[in-house]
């Protein structure tokens, strides 16, 4: 991969696998609340759906996880196990974050779903800030309107091209964005509407997404997708936010699309540094860049979206690190991203299977510890043919002999075609 650019780091360009790996961010210059214009991008409200509730998984899981010793000993609750996600760089009141804040007072339509009017709530555009993402083409949730005091009303767009979460075949989107439009929007509401400050490190402990494949088709990218988001398990810090549950259902015009739940922890930066400390003041060592199986074996179609490489037996491989990769690591990091381990297991399961292509219509996955840039990683895979025209994979990371993330990916096998002759 080529060094990362200005653009895509928020500071000077990066070479893949490089030797800078922080999470710190040096802060950005506040973005000032201001009202966006009307637009057709804000002014049209999302019909809502009802968040159907999921049952809550265990919590431990993917953006940063936080270590349950460190919260007991620290004021704030660090991180127990997985991914980072970077601090948002541009500013250091939550309420600063929502930049493209006001942009109409026009109540939302009624819920196709309960028939209810929606209460009289503007709706705010979301941010690349908001969402931690350094490029508007990778936020999904684009503008949300807020219900209750724990319901909100999201529209995102998923777009038919994106250079990660582009169609996984020529007939269907990838259904991992589910994943990350889930991950994104939980950040934003933490931010812009339960008071995490800007420089929050976040923590997704469990995610299950239940998707119907069927109804994610490329034909239907132009729809926007309308999604309610429930926030439940809500504890405060102070004014500001510990941890909430969010449990979110997607539609596209009026069908069902999919539903999902996460747990999401926040931890402070100098709970943070408290708890990486060891990580954050080693010197910087070159992340080795492991060669990548095939992509049509990992389900993917570039070589540099592969995160797998071979290992010494069938159904085990080794994690592919690429700091450099511009959407798996938009920013320098001092520990793998949440996403790169939930890709991983993707792709271990296409593989492990060998359905071309693996269509997920059940993914859950819990985060047990951070894995480490500098240790191997080993990907694990046993496959299950519990029901008639399924195949669900179990896929583990294990990391210096310890668990970092266990996941379950579950798809239908396609139909097998007779031949007439």
């Amino acid at each position: 991969m080529n060094a990362l650019t200005e653009d895509q780091t928020g500071r000077g360009g990066r070479p893949a696998n490089g030797t800078a790996t922080t999470v710190e961010n040096p802060p950005h210059t506040a973005v000032p609340r201001q009202t966006a214009p009307p637009s057709p991008a804000t002014t049209d409200p999302a019909p809502s759906t009802t968040a159907s509730k999921e049952p809550a998984p265990s919590a431990t899981t993917s953006e940063e996880s936080a270590s349950s010793a460190t919260a007991t000993a620290t004021a704030d609750p660090a991180p127990s196990a997985t991914t980072s996600e970077e601090p948002a760089p541009s500013a250091t009141h939550p309420e600063k974050l929502a930049s493209s804040a006001t942009a109409s007072e026009e109540p939302a339509p009624p819920s196709p779903v309960t028939g209810r009017p929606a209460p009289h709530s503007p709706i705010t555009a979301v941010t690349t800030e908001l969402a931690h993402r350094t490029t508007d083409t990778d936020v999904f949730p684009a503008r949300w309107t807020r219900i209750s005091d724990t319901r909100f009303r999201f529209t995102a767009h998923w777009p038919a091209v994106h250079p990660f979460f582009g169609p996984v075949d020529d007939r269907h989107q990838d259904p991992m964005i589910v994943g990350e439009t889930l991950r994104q929007a939980s950040m934003v509401l933490a931010h812009a509407e339960f008071g995490a400050p800007a420089d929050t490190h976040f923590v997704m402990w469990d995610l299950t997404v239940h998707v119907d494949p069927a109804a994610l088709l490329l034909a239907d990218a132009a729809e926007p997708v309308e999604f309610d988001v429930v926030c439940s398990e809500i504890r405060r810090r102070g004014s500001g936010l510990r941890s909430m549950r969010t449990t979110m259902e997607f539609r596209r015009a009026g069908r069902f699309v999919a539903r999902g739940t996460g747990s999401t922890g926040c931890t402070s930066p100098r709970a943070y540094r408290r708890l990486r400390a060891g990580k954050l003041n080693a010197l910087d060592t070159p992340v080795p860049l492991l060669a990548g199986i095939p992509p049509r074996a990992a389900g993917r179609s570039r070589a540099e979206d592969v995160v797998l490489a071979p290992a010494d037996r069938p159904g085990v491989w080794n994690l592919r690190v690429d700091t450099g990769h511009p959407v798996l690591f938009p920013r320098p990091n001092d520990h793998v991203p949440g996403m790169v381990l939930f890709e991983a297991a993707r792709q271990a399961a296409t593989a492990a299977s060998g359905l071309r292509p693996f269509l997920p219509d059940t993914l859950t996955a819990e985060f047990a510890q951070y894995a480490e840039l500098h240790s191997p990683c080993r990907i694990e895979t046993e496959v299950f043919d519990e029901r008639p025209g399924e195949v669900t994979v179990r896929v583990s990371g294990r990391q210096d002999g310890a668990s970092v993330f266990t996941a379950s990916l579950t798809s239908a096998r396609p139909a097998r075609v007779r031949s007439l002759s």
